[in-house]
């Protein structure tokens, strides 16, 4: 019975690490991306998406997609900053609400904070809805959408 109990014990922790490292695996492009927006560092943030990305956003024209699309994004998003006189933006990311991996695609949904200056004003929107489907190739986990949804 004492070997049943720990052939038992020993399954359900080296199933919990590998769910761990997998849920490890799938938020890397995440942070990867934002760590890059956040630094203003454009090239680790796109080497986070999949070259083919869908995106919808808050400024225009609100939607991207297709090949290059995480680019464009980041284009519109330096133009329409540059109009609106936004600063020093910066994402912060809370604890994942949901991580789903099944096989080689990811649903992850990480409740968000983003801060920003406008005109020197400081601005902030609060619990936004950051969600990611991501796809795993044989360079790992990409970003293949996400959405950023502010209350």
């Amino acid at each position: 019975m004492r070997k049943l109990t720990f052939v038992c014990a020993f399954a359900l922790f080296v199933s919990g690490s590998a769910v761990a490292s997998e849920e490890t695996d799938v938020l890397a492009p995440i942070h990867q991306f934002v760590d890059g927006f956040n630094k203003g560092d454009v090239k680790s943030a796109l080497g986070a998406c999949a070259e083919e990305t869908s995106i919808i956003d808050e400024f225009p024209p609100h939607e991207w997609h297709g090949a290059g699309a995480c680019a464009k994004w980041a284009d519109d998003y330096v133009a329409n900053a540059k109009k609106d006189a936004i600063t020093d933006g910066v994402v912060k990311l809370h604890k994942p609400a949901r991580v789903t991996v099944s096989g080689d695609r990811a649903y992850v949904v990480v409740p968000s904070d983003y801060s920003w200056k406008q005109k020197g004003k400081p601005m902030q929107e609060t619990r936004a809805a950051f969600s990611f489907a991501l796809s795993k190739g044989a360079g790992g986990w990409k970003i293949i959408a996400w959405t950023w949804s502010a209350p």
